[in-house]
């Protein structure tokens, strides 16, 4: 009985480690990032020759490098998936120190590409952008504190994460990246709620995100300026807003055909932020629902998965790092169809983008490994070990 409700499997001795990966491993999870990725390939196609031609280099140079960045993402995504969630979480936690000091150090060495903020390291061949690397890195690192915090005389790891929390939110507004800053405090929220946060801290929480959107909004133009245009009834049809738009009106339910799409021509960021608008002009309400299935099977499989977990950190971690890839993906295509104000955030493997895709790779291998199926052991050793 106990094994048909938490999903305990035997232990085989001696089995090989990628036959006991494939056996224990989501493969509809796994099925659904390579067929996000092989999407994000065909939509580079149709996006990124434009922004080739204008730059002057190879007509599918940009789509070049996201087969190579997104060999190395795919790759490290399985090879993360075959490591023990606690050694995932040691990784992490270095992994978190890293891109901390990264973030901190962007003001002074950072460059913001003409694009008014300073979210990258550029080396010249290449750039990196910390706060993506720093995401998955946060919630496994955050889900660690959270988890210590549950053990009898242990640790008051929910008062630690917050204040990590906190600092690295400012980081990214005073970039200003609002967008990242609002994922990292979402999947924080998500973890402490999961965690048995009392419902009066989280009603404190949303107060404080009022509060800190008001000053944002009164203390800084970049902020303002997109509050205002996505609230203003009228859309200016010269703004990525107003392109991505009429792009996907045009569109319909079928496209208007493979190469025959016009935005890409006219959007900068048609092959990162506003990729949607291609997938909705060439392919059609079909690709894009199609899109929007693949990402709700990862994120809504995943938490299935984590339903049957009883070590409160793998549950807590492996939480948040699926809500915080599924709200990603929610956060770039309702900019789209202009649900919320611009973020500038990218579409999970789908979007072009070294850091973006590396990252992602990173997270999903981190969430596949702790929704692998593993044995659960009995409900009695769990409370032993806490000490109830």
């Amino acid at each position: 009985m106990t094994e048909m409700v938490y999903g305990s499997i035997p232990v085989r001795e001696g089995e090989p480690v990628l036959p006991r990966w494939w056996r224990t491993i989501d493969k509809w999870t796994l099925s659904c990032v390579f067929m996000l990725f092989g999407i994000g390939i065909l939509l580079g196609l149709a996006a990124s020759p434009p922004l080739a031609e204008k730059n002057n280099l190879p007509y599918f140079y940009f789509v070049q490098r996201q087969v190579f960045f997104g060999f190395i993402a795919l790759s490290t995504m399985i090879f993360v998936t075959m490591m023990d969630p606690h050694k995932v979480r040691r990784f992490a936690v270095v992994g978190f120190v890293g891109a901390f000091i990264a973030l901190a150090l962007l003001p002074f060495f950072g460059t913001d590409f003409g694009k008014g903020a300073m979210r990258w390291y550029s080396f010249g061949f290449a750039s990196v952008q910390p706060s993506e690397f720093l995401k998955p890195a946060f919630v496994i690192t955050s889900a660690w504190l959270i988890a210590a915090a549950l053990e009898i005389g242990g640790p008051p790891g929910r008062l630690y994460s917050f204040m990590l929390t906190v600092v690295i939110v400012m980081m990214l507004a005073l970039q200003p990246d609002f967008g990242q800053a609002c994922l990292v405090l979402f999947s924080w929220g998500v973890m402490y709620f999961v965690g048995g946060a009392p419902l009066f801290l989280l009603i404190g929480l949303a107060a404080l995100v009022v509060f800190g959107g008001t000053f944002a909004y009164n203390g800084s133009e970049h902020f303002a300026r997109r509050i205002d245009g996505f609230l203003n009834p009228d859309i200016d049809p010269t703004t990525q807003i107003g392109y991505a738009t009429n792009a996907i009106r045009e569109g319909g339910f079928f496209g208007v055909g493979v190469g025959e799409g016009t935005v890409k021509w006219s959007l900068p960021d048609a092959h990162t932020d506003f990729i949607i608008a291609v997938a909705a002009e060439e392919y059609g309400t079909i690709l894009v629902i199609v899109i929007i299935a693949l990402y709700a099977t990862i994120t809504v499989r995943s938490l299935w998965r984590l339903l049957r977990e009883r070590d409160p950190f793998i549950r807590l971690a492996g939480t948040g790092l699926a809500c915080a890839f599924g709200v990603q993906a929610f956060i770039n295509m309702g900019v789209a169809v202009r649900l919320l104000p611009a973020k500038g955030m990218t579409l999970p493997f789908v979007s072009y983008g070294g850091s973006s895709v590396i990252a992602s790779g990173i997270a999903l291998g981190a969430l596949l490994a702790f929704t692998r199926t593993r044995p659960q052991g009995e409900i009695g050793d769990l409370l032993i070990r806490r000490g109830r």
